[in-house]
C-alpha cells in the first residue's frame, strides 16, 4: 500500500511526509505538489531541499494556469467565498492524478491498481479541514500525521527545518500565515493584502495588474458578475467590490486598516461546491 502525501511547500506538509517516510519507508511513499504557477521562488527552493533531505522525488502536477489565468478563462474572479483556484488548480489535478495511479476506495477490490491513503499536511489546529475532506471523501483512507502526537505548533516545526538545513522562508520571516501564493491568497483578508503591498510590493502590483486586466476582458465579453473583486469592502454596513487598485490608492492616501481581518488560506482540502456556475451569468 502506498501512502501519497499533498505536498504544498511549507513546513507542515514537509513534516507529514518526514513522518510518513519513518513509518512506512520511502518505497511506499509518494509525495505530490500541485504547482499554481506564482509561488514565492522559496518555496520551490523548499521543495528542491525537500526532495534533497527525504532522499525522494516529488511529482509536479499543474494546469499551468495562473489562478488569474483561470479566473479570465473561468469568467469569474476567485474570492473567500468561491476559491475556484483551490479547487481547479490544486485539489482537482490533486485527486485526478491519484485516481489515475492507485486505488482510494477502500471498498474497492481493484487488481489493476495499489491501494493508497491520501496523507494531509494539515497541523492538529486544522482537525476540521480534515474531517470536512474525509466526509467528502468517505471510503478513502486518510492521514494527517501532524495532527498526531508528538503535537508541534508552526513555531516548532520550522525550527526544526531550519536544523536541517533548509533556508527561513521570506513570507514566514514577514509574518504571513502561510508560505502560498507569494503571499497572496483570494481567501485572505484586507490585513494580509495591506502587508503584502508593504513588503512584497512586485508581487502585489502583479496581482492589482491581473485583476484590472482581467475585469476589462470580462466586460468586453459581456460578462457582469458581482464577484468581480478579490476583496470587498464592508464599510459602513454595505457589501461593494474593492479592486486591489483601489486598495492601493486607499493605502497610499494614509488611511489606517484593521491589523486582524487576515482571512485564511484553505487549499489542498475539501472542494467548495460549485455555486458559482449557477450564480455568475453572462448578459
Amino acid at each position: 500500500m502506498k501512502h501519497i502525501c499533498n505536498v504544498s511547500g511549507g513546513a507542515c506538509s514537509f513534516w507529514a511526509i518526514h513522518r510518513t517516510i519513518e513509518a512506512h519507508g520511502k518505497e511506499n511513499t509518494v509525495g505530490i505538489f500541485a504547482d499554481v504557477l506564482v509561488e514565492h521562488a522559496d518555496l520551490y527552493e523548499f521543495n528542491r531541499h525537500t526532495e534533497e533531505v527525504l532522499g525522494i522525488k516529488l511529482i509536479r502536477v499543474s494546469r499551468e494556469l495562473t489562478p488569474m489565468q483561470l479566473f479570465a478563462k473561468e469568467g469569474l474572479i476567485g474570492n473567500a467565498r468561491f476559491p475556484i483556484c483551490s479547487v481547479r488548480l490544486k485539489r482537482e489535478p490533486l485527486n485526478e492524478w491519484m485516481g489515475a495511479h492507485y486505488e482510494l476506495d477502500g471498498n474497492q477490490e481493484n487488481f489493476l491498481k495499489e491501494h493508497a491513503s491520501v496523507v494531509l499536511g494539515f497541523d492538529w489546529t486544522e482537525w476540521g479541514r480534515v474531517s470536512d475532506f474525509q466526509a467528502e471523501h468517505p471510503t478513502w483512507t486518510l492521514e494527517a500525521p501532524m495532527c498526531e502526537a508528538p503535537l508541534w505548533d508552526k513555531c516548532e516545526m520550522i525550527a526544526r527545518c531550519l536544523d536541517l538545513g533548509f533556508k527561513a522562508q521570506t513570507l514566514y520571516e514577514l509574518g504571513f500565515p502561510h508560505n502560498n501564493c507569494g503571499g497572496a491568497c483570494v481567501r485572505a483578508g484586507i490585513t494580509q493584502w495591506v502587508m503584502l503591498y508593504h513588503t512584497q510590493p512586485i508581487t502585489f502590483g502583479t496581482w492589482e495588474t491581473d485583476e484590472t486586466n482581467v475585469q476589462a476582458e470580462f466586460l468586453r465579453r459581456g460578462i457582469f458578475s458581482a464577484h468581480f473583486t478579490i476583496l470587498k469592502d464592508r464599510r459602513n454596513g454595505t457589501t461593494r467590490p474593492l479592486p486591489l487598485r483601489e486598495l492601493r490608492a486607499r493605502i497610499e492616501s494614509g488611511e489606517k486598516f484593521p491589523t486582524d481581518q487576515w482571512g485564511g488560506c484553505g487549499c489542498g482540502g475539501a472542494t467548495e461546491p460549485p455555486i458559482y456556475e449557477q450564480e455568475v451569468k453572462a448578459e
